[in-house]
């Protein structure tokens, strides 16, 4: 029996992925990723870089993706709570400019895949969240594309938190979905 439940979403190629948690009194232990598991499962990537970002409460990154060297990401929440979000930028794909949101945390310890070729953003919904995924290219700062986090073509319902969200400058500039 494999060590992770894979749920298909609507979008063909985007996994929300739980890991089977062996836990007591002193704890527990997981695996996050093995390779096995995975490829019974479709997702063939391999990995080549790990990313971790800290961020407060309101912390809104993305939507970002690369558009010569796309990423596959498999991202998690080590602490805290994020809502996550990849939208679909495959051109022929039937799901494109359509989006999936997932929320994602430390306590529920799943996972969200997601393939080449969609942007990505997140949403932090806890005081603080740690977020890490790996990637199965290498970030390439200059070949970086992105949408901005409410456009009105796609139209991603984000979580109400009670506080504005907070952007980076670079986030708030961002083109729409039609100009990428």
């Amino acid at each position: 029996m494999g060590q992770f439940t894979f749920t298909k979403t609507d979008i063909e190629g985007v996994f929300v992925i739980e890991p089977r948690v062996f836990g007591d009194e002193r704890g527990y232990f997981m695996e996050t990723y093995n390779k096995a598991d995975f490829h019974k499962a479709g997702i063939n990537n391999e990995f080549v870089q790990d990313n971790q970002s800290k961020s407060r409460k309101g912390v809104l990154r993305g939507l970002h993706f690369q558009k010569q060297y796309p990423q596959a990401k498999l991202v998690r929440v080590t602490k805290g709570e994020v809502y996550d979000v990849a939208v679909d930028l495959r051109k022929d794909s039937p799901t494109y400019g359509k989006y999936v949101g997932v929320h994602l945390s430390a306590e529920k310890k799943n996972q969200f895949f997601i393939p080449r070729g969609f942007a990505h953003g997140f949403l932090v919904l806890s005081d603080e969240a740690e977020f890490t995924y790996k990637c199965d290219e290498f970030y390439h700062p200059e070949d970086e594309g992105s949408i901005r986090w409410d456009d009105p073509i796609i139209g991603i319902q984000w979580p109400e938190i009670g506080i504005l969200f907070s952007l980076s400058e670079k986030d708030k500039a961002l083109g729409i979905f039609l100009e990428n």
